[in-house]
């Protein structure tokens, strides 16, 4: 079963085209890690697979369900309250953690599911203390943002993210704000998530630890899917010219 379709996904910015016809699925379960240079459209396809970017043609279904459509005119999107029910289905992980500095750990993690999802006070705290301990900071939920390391941040960032009990989650290279050693402490977060079988969609410049964590390595260049594949083959036998170019480049 398809958690995300994306397909014939077009974008511009202005006569800059940024993706130029991409299609792209995740299974329930799957982990999908996309690499590529700098520019060549990744964060951009995760911000118009998450709503933060309208594409101007093709079409986005989540779990089934056709959200965004193709018209004559372009990309037909629906009305408000049936985009948000379509954003129910994911969680996003920024770089930049994007914590509410006034809110403590507890209820950056805890305001959405009360406030948004209606859910029992004490059951989303409840839950919201084991996913603190799950990712290593349990004994951080009444310190406030400015009071933890970048690393402790994404940790809180990716509890607040999988609180709202999505079907899948996007990062969008999550430790790029980070230090090598704090690098490997989120890292060994996200290799926990994939081994519980959590659907996730991985824009990331660690190309060791998608080599290990993905069923699924996506690489881009120019706005397009170039290749894509297994780890072993995308990652160590590449076919394509740009794909060794790329990762030649990085001594991989």
């Amino acid at each position: 079963m398809s958690v995300l379709e994306m397909e014939n996904i077009k974008k511009s910015f202005g006569s800059k085209v940024v993706l130029k016809d991409i299609t792209l699925k995740v299974e329930k379960g799957e982990v999908v890690s996309i690499i590529g240079p700098s520019g060549s459209g990744k964060s951009t396809l995760l911000r118009c697979a998450t709503f933060l970017e309208h594409i101007d043609n093709g079409e986005i279904s989540y779990i089934g369900k056709k959200v965004v459509t193709k018209g004559t005119e372009g990309a037909v999107y629906p009305p408000k309250k049936e985009l948000q029910q379509a954003c129910s289905n994911f969680g996003l992980v920024f770089q930049n953690f994007n914590l509410f500095p006034h809110f403590s750990v507890m209820k950056n993690i805890t305001d959405a599911p009360i406030v948004i999802q209606k859910r029992n006070k004490d059951e989303v705290y409840r839950e919201a203390r084991e996913l603190l301990k799950k990712v290593g900071i349990g004994d951080k939920e009444n310190s406030y943002p400015c009071e933890l390391s970048g690393g402790q941040q994404q940790r809180v960032a990716i509890a607040r993210a999988l609180a709202l009990r999505p079907a899948m989650l996007y990062f969008d290279e999550p430790t790029s704000a980070l230090d090598p050693e704090i690098t490997a402490e989120i890292l060994r977060v996200l290799k926990s998530l994939a081994a519980e079988k959590m659907t996730m969609v991985i824009v990331t410049h660690e190309i060791d630890f998608a080599r290990a964590v993905s069923d699924r390595v996506v690489f881009m260049d120019g706005g397009m899917v170039i290749e894509e594949g297994k780890p072993e083959d995308v990652i160590d036998n590449p076919e394509n010219e740009r794909t060794k170019m790329f990762l030649k480049k990085l001594h991989v």
